[in-house]
C-alpha cells in the first residue's frame, strides 16, 4: 500500500470498469515534466513506503531541474520483466540456485518467486544452417531441438516450478516483436490498480516498447533477477533529452534510412545515460512501426530508453494487433487523465534539445563494424574501397603476390582485390573478391516488427524475380521474421514465392544472423575466404554490426534495410554502386539497375492496408505460451528446487553462492594485482563475452570435448550461458579481440606472469594460474568500455575469472551496472588521462587502496591506484548509487538480495 502523502490515490472509471489510480496533478511541477518522467512520478507515488521511497523522493522529481547534472537517487519498481533465452536461462539458473542457497540457510525457497509478471521469449536459439530452400525452417527447429533440449526442459521446469513466469516457446517469434504486438499493456492493471505498463528486460534491444509509450530498457540478468523478486531499481533521475521530428519522410526513403540517421546524430550529441524523448508535430506522422523501430536502437546511440508519447497511432496499433477494446479504451482514458496523451505543438522542460526535418532523410546504410557509422548509400561502394585497407594484408594493399602462389592479388584503381574461383557442389564456377556479400540477411525484430520495410523488401524480390534476377551463388540469404504474423501477409499478398526464389526462403522466427546465429557458409565459400584471406561482407537488417559477431568468416558487416538486403543479394558485392550500377540483366541481356525494381510508396501501403488485419494477430497469439507437439512433449522434472543433472553441458548449478554467510565479510582494498587484459576503446560485451560459434582449440571447446560432446554439437556461446564452466572459458574469447599486452594475437589470449617471462596463454588458463597463486586481477580498458548487448554474463565471467577492478576510460551503463551486481570495482582513469598517457604498459602489478571507505556506509568518489612501475592515479569510483555500494559490499546484487529475503 502507497503512503500517498500527497492525497494521489483517485477512482478512474472507463465503461463499466472502476480503477484505482494515482493522480500527478496532486504533485506540484508535475505537469511540465517530459513523458518518461511522468511516468517515473506515478510509479513513486504508487510505491511510496516511507522508506526506500519517500515523500522526498516525490517532491525531488516534482521539482526536477532540467539541466543539473543527475545526483538524486530514486527506486524504480517495474510493472514486469521481459526475458529472451540466452540472457533468460541463467536468470532461471540463477533464481534455481537461491531456492537451494535459502534452503541451506533455513528459509523457505518458495521466497524465490517472481512478485511480478516475468516473461520469456525463446528467440535466441534457432540457427539459419540450412537455408535457399522450402524445408529450411522445418530443418533448422529440428536442429534447435535436438541442441537445446536440456534448456528447453529446464525453462518447461521453470514455467510449472515458479509464479508468475511464462514462456513463449521456440518457433513463435522474437521478444521485442512479440512483446509490442502482444505482450505489452501500455496501462497495467493489477489488483484493481490501473497504472503505467513500465519494465526492464535482459536485453538492451527491450527499450522498441519505447515505441508504444511503454518506458522500459535493457537490464543485466543479474539486475532482471532482482526486479523479478521485488527489488527496485536504483537509479539516478535522468537528464531527458527532447528530440523534436518535424516534416515527413520522403518516397524512397525508410525506417532504417531514418534510424540510421537518428543513431548517428545521437551517438555525435552524447546521450549515454540520458532519457530520449521524441515530441513534436512529426510524431503524429510517425507510424507506430517506425517509432518502435526507432526505440529499437536505443542502445546503439547509447541513451537509456527512447520513447515516444501515447496518442491515437498507438491506439490503432492497439487496435490491429487485437488488444480488446476495453484495454484500449483504459490506454486513452488513462493518458488523456493524467498527462501522459501527446500534444504535437507542447514543447515540456528538457535537458537538452535537437530536431530533425524527416524530409531531409536519405537512404543510407552503417558499417563496417559500428551502428553509428552510417554511410549514404551513393556514397556506400566509395567508403567499402577506403574502409577494405582496414581489412587486408599489407601485400594485398599494394598489390603485391602473397598467400597460396595460385593468387594474382591485384590493386585495381587503389582497391584491394584477390580474385579467387570457388567451384559450387554442382561443379559450376564463379569467383569471388574482397567484398563480396556472403550474407544477406533479413534478420532482427528492429525491421521485420515494420511492416513496411517487409513488404518493400518482398515487393524488391518479386520485381526482380520478374525481371529474371535471382540472388549471386556465393551469397547465404535469409529470411527469419520476429513473428508469425509477418509470413502470414506475405502469404496473403502472394509475395511469399518471389522471395522464395531469390533465396530468402524463410528459415526460422528468431534472432538468426542479428546475433551471430547465421550458421555456416557454404563449405566452398568459406575455404575460400580462409584460404585466400578475403575481406567479405555481411549485408543485415538487424541492429548489430559489431565485428567478430555475424559470421566468423566474414570481416565487414553492414546494417541496411530489408529491401536493400535484397538489392545486394541481387548485386553480391559492397564494391557495387547499387544507386547506379546494374544488379544485373534481364531476360533479354538489358541491365536491370536498383530504381527498376524498387516498389513505390503508394505500392507498398496498398499491400500494408490489404494484406494486413487484426485476424492475424488474434490467431498469432491466441495460445501462446502452449507451444507445439514438441514442445509440449518434452519431458520435465517435478518439485519447486531443480533436479541438476551432473552430466549436463548446458545447466549447471553455478558456484555463486558457495561458501555464503548471512553477514557480508568487510570490503578490502585490492594489492598485488596483476593485468588480465589491457583493451583499447569501444570494447564490446561480445567482446567479452561472444554469443557465436565455440572454436575446438579454445577452452571452452576443449572442456566441451572431454565431456563428450561433438564438435557440431558444440552450439553456440549464447545457448550454453546456463553453464557456468563453459562461459568462464568463453570470456574475453571474442576472435577479434586484440589484448594489447599479448600484441601480434587476436582472440582470447594474455600473458602469463605467473611463469617465467610471460608467456602467451589462453586468458582462461593464465586466470586459473593467477588464482591458485591468490593473485587478484584487473582489466585495463578504453572509451565506451562494455557497450553493446545487455550480456550478464560479460560481468559474470570477469568475476569468476578473478577479476576484482577494472580501469577504464568511460562506460556503457549497463555493463558497469553488471559489474557491481557481480562484485567488481568499475573505476575511471581521471578526465583526460588513460593508460597510455600514464605509461601503463599491462606488465605491472597493481595496488588499490581507499576502498575499504565503503565499509563506513559511504562511497569515496576516488581511490587511489599504484603500480611497482610508479605509476599513481586518483581513479574515479564508478559506483553512482547508494543501492550499487550495498550490492558491492555485499559481493553482489544476488547476495544482497538473498540475504534480504532471509531478513524479512
Amino acid at each position: 500500500m502507497s503512503a500517498n502523502s500527497f492525497d494521489a490515490r483517485s477512482t478512474l472509471q472507463v465503461g463499466d470498469e472502476s480503477y484505482e489510480i494515482f493522480r500527478l496533478d496532486k504533485v506540484e511541477g508535475a505537469a511540465r515534466l517530459p513523458y518518461s518522467l511522468k511516468v517515473l512520478l506515478e510509479n513513486l507515488l504508487r510505491t511510496e513506503d516511507g522508506a526506500n521511497i519517500t515523500a522526498d523522493h516525490i517532491r525531488a522529481l516534482g521539482g526536477w531541474d532540467s539541466q543539473a547534472q543527475p545526483s538524486q537517487e530514486i527506486q524504480f519498481t517495474p510493472a514486469r520483466v521481459i526475458m529472451q533465452d540466452f540472457t533468460g536461462v541463467p536468470c532461471v539458473v540463477d533464481l534455481a540456485t537461491m531456492r537451494e542457497a535459502v534452503k541451506e540457510l533455513g528459509g523457505d525457497p518458495a521466497k524465490i518467486n517472481p512478485l511480478a509478471p516475468a516473461e520469456l521469449v525463446i528467440d535466441h536459439s534457432v540457427i539459419a544452417d540450412k537455408f535457399g530452400t522450402k524445408d529450411a525452417f522445418g530443418q533448422n527447429v529440428e536442429l534447435e531441438y535436438g541442441r537445446n533440449k536440456e534448456r528447453y526442459q529446464f525453462l518447461r521446469w521453470g514455467q510449472t516450478a515458479f509464479d508468475e513466469f511464462k514462456v513463449v516457446p521456440p518457433g513463435t517469434g522474437i521478444v521485442h516483436q512479440v512483446n509490442i504486438e502482444h505482450l505489452a499493456r501500455t496501462v497495467m492493471v493489477r489488483n484493481g490498480q490501473a497504472y503505467p505498463d513500465t519494465l526492464v528486460g535482459t536485453d538492451s534491444h527491450t527499450t522498441m516498447v519505447n515505441g508504444l509509450g511503454v518506458l522500459g530498457w535493457g537490464v543485466g540478468g543479474i539486475e532482471a533477477e532482482a526486479a523479478m523478486l521485488g527489488q527496485p531499481v536504483s537509479m539516478l533521475i535522468p537528464r531527458v533529452v527532447g528530440f523534436k521530428l518535424t516534416g515527413e519522410l520522403t518516397p524512397g526513403t525508410t525506417a532504417t534510412d531514418l534510424v540510421l540517421t537518428i543513431t548517428e546524430m545521437l551517438r555525435k550529441h552524447g546521450v549515454v545515460g540520458k532519457f530520449v524523448e521524441f515530441y513534436g508535430e512529426g510524431v503524429a506522422a510517425t507510424s507506430l512501426a517506425n517509432r518502435a523501430t526507432i526505440g529499437n536502437m536505443s542502445p546503439e546511440f547509447g541513451s537509456t530508453a527512447a520513447i515516444f508519447p501515447i496518442d491515437e497511432e498507438t491506439l490503432n496499433y492497439l487496435r490491429l494487433t487485437g488488444r480488446d477494446a476495453q484495454q484500449v479504451a483504459l490506454v486513452e482514458a488513462y493518458a488523456k487523465e493524467q498527462g501522459l496523451w501527446l500534444d504535437p505543438a507542447a514543447e515540456p522542460d528538457f535537458s537538452e534539445k535537437l530536431e530533425l526535418d524527416l524530409s531531409t532523410v536519405v537512404p543510407s546504410i552503417a558499417g563496417p563494424k559500428r551502428p553509428q557509422d552510417r554511410i549514404v548509400l551513393a556514397n556506400a561502394a566509395t567508403q567499402f574501397e577506403r574502409d577494405v585497407l582496414n581489412y587486408v594484408s599489407d601485400a594485398d594493399e599494394a598489390g603485391e603476390e602473397s598467400f597460396p602462389a595460385s593468387d594474382s592479388p591485384a590493386a585495381t584503381n587503389g582497391v584491394p582485390s584477390r580474385p579467387t574461383t570457388v567451384t559450387a557442389p554442382d561443379g559450376s564456377t564463379y569467383e569471388i573478391d574482397h567484398g563480396a556479400v556472403t550474407v544477406a540477411a533479413i534478420t532482427s525484430c528492429t525491421n521485420t516488427s515494420n511492416p513496411y520495410v517487409m513488404v518493400a523488401a518482398a515487393l524488391v524480390a518479386k520485381k526482380a524475380v520478374e525481371k529474371g534476377l535471382t540472388r549471386k551463388p556465393w551469397v547465404k540469404t535469409t529470411l527469419a521474421p520476429g513473428s508469425k504474423v509477418v509470413t502470414d501477409y506475405f502469404d496473403k499478398a502472394g509475395l511469399t514465392p518471389y522471395l522464395d526464389k531469390v533465396g530468402f526462403n524463410l528459415v526460422g522466427y528468431g534472432c538468426t544472423t542479428c546475433i551471430g546465429n547465421s550458421g555456416p557458409l557454404p563449405e566452398e565459400v568459406s575455404k575460400a575466404v580462409n584460404d585466400h584471406d578475403l575481406a567479405v561482407t555481411s549485408v543485415l537488417s538487424g541492429n548489430r554490426n559489431f565485428e567478430g559477431r555475424i559470421n566468423p568468416d566474414v570481416k565487414m558487416n553492414y546494417l541496411a534495410s530489408p529491401p536493400l538486403v535484397v538489392a545486394y543479394a541481387l548485386a553480391g558485392s559492397m564494391k557495387v554502386d547499387i544507386t547506379k550500377d546494374a544488379l544485373g540483366t534481364d531476360q533479354d541481356g538489358n541491365p536491370v539497375h536498383l530504381k527498376d525494381i524498387w516498389p513505390s510508396e503508394a505500392e507498398v501501403n496498398d499491400v500494408v492496408a490489404n494484406a494486413i488485419g487484426e485476424d492475424m494477430f488474434n490467431k498469432s497469439y491466441q495460445d501462446v505460451f502452449a507451444g507445439d507437439a514438441q514442445w509440449q512433449a518434452l519431458s520435465i522434472p517435478t518439485g519447486n528446487t531443480f533436479e541438476w543433472d551432473p552430466q549436463s553441458t548446458y545447466v549447471r548449478k553455478p558456484p555463486y553462492f558457495e561458501g555464503m554467510a548471512m553477514e557480508p565479510s568487510p570490503v578490502q582494498d585490492i594489492a598485488g594485482a596483476r593485468v588480465l587484459a589491457k583493451l583499447g576503446d569501444s570494447v564490446t560485451t561480445d567482446h567479452i563475452s561472444p554469443a557465436g560459434a565455440i572454436k575446438a582449440d579454445t577452452p571452452a571447446g576443449k572442456y566441451l570435448t572431454e565431456h563428450g560432446v561433438e564438435r557440431r554439437d558444440f552450439n553456440s556461446y549464447g545457448s550454453r550461458r546456463g553453464n557456468h564452466e563453459v562461459m568462464i572459458r568463453g570470456t574475453f574469447a571474442n576472435i577479434r579481440l586484440r589484448n594489447q599486452i599479448a600484441p601480434g594475437t587476436e582472440g582470447g589470449y594474455t600473458r602469463d606472469f605467473t611463469q617465467v617471462d610471460g608467456p602467451v596463454s589462453f586468458i582462461y588458463d593464465a586466470s586459473q594460474n593467477y588464482q591458485a597463486a591468490g593473485t587478484p586481477l584487473v582489466i585495463l580498458a578504453g572509451k565506451e568500455y562494455g557497450s553493446g548487448s545487455s550480456r550478464d554474463w560479460a560481468a559474470k565471467g570477469t568475476a569468476l575469472l578473478g577479476v576484482k577492478a577494472v580501469v577504464a576510460e568511460s562506460y556503457e551503463r549497463i555493463h558497469r551496472s553488471n559489474l557491481i551486481g557481480m562484485g567488481v570495482l568499475p573505476l575511471q582513469f581521471p578526465e583526460g588521462e588513460s593508460a597510455e598517457s600514464l605509461g601503463l604498459t599491462g606488465e605491472e602489478t597493481f595496488a588499490v587502496s581507499g576502498v575499504t571507505g565503503l565499509n563506513d556506509g559511504t562511497t569515496p568518489r576516488t581511490v587511489k591506484v599504484t603500480t611497482d612501475s610508479g605509476v599513481e592515479f586518483d581513479a574515479v569510483v564508478r559506483i553512482d548509487t547508494p543501492g550499487e555500494a550495498d550490492y558491492y559490499r555485499n559481493g553482489g546484487i544476488m547476495q544482497y538480495v538473498l540475504r534480504s529475503l532471509l531478513r524479512k
